[in-house]
């Protein structure tokens, strides 16, 4: 945990933690929980979009999707942990911690972006409700970020 996060915790760890919430959390991991990306993904195919890669590496932010040619990264921003602001809350449990945390993603998501557009690439991002509820204005902003970087 950062240090920023461990000072706004009393004596720099949770304290009366309920233990099933505990274990709810601790299974919570970055990667793996993929449903909003792999919506995203079977859209591109059946769209019959091509070109890009999933999760690339060596790319700073590291996006979910990534047209190498056009140089077009996509981020699929999860509601809670990026902190939508039509969607997204504070936890009233540890609230310091949270909002802390979610203020933290907010400007780690921003520098990114700011230093992909830095290396010449055009940065998409959605919010995965929007993923889940029109996929195809999702798609469209897509087609035309990668037409347009041609």
């Amino acid at each position: 945990m950062e240090r920023v996060l461990r000072k706004t915790l009393k004596d720099g760890k949770f304290q009366n933690v309920n233990p099933a919430h505990s274990r709810r959390m601790s299974a919570v991991r970055s990667r793996g929980n993929k449903s909003t990306e792999r919506r995203l993904r079977s859209a591109l195919i059946r769209a019959g979009i091509t070109g890009w890669t999933v999760n690339p590496t060596g790319l700073t932010g590291n996006p979910d999707f990534y047209f190498p040619f056009f140089k077009v990264a996509i981020f699929v921003d999860g509601c809670f942990w990026h902190g939508c602001p039509q969607c997204g809350h504070v936890p009233s449990v540890n609230n310091a911690y949270w909002a802390t945390k979610l203020r933290r993603n907010i400007e780690r998501d921003s520098l990114k972006t700011k230093l992909l557009k830095h290396e010449g690439i055009k940065v998409l991002r959605f919010w995965e409700h929007k993923v889940q509820a029109d996929i195809d204005a999702c798609l469209s902003a897509i087609e035309i970020a990668v037409k347009n970087n041609r």
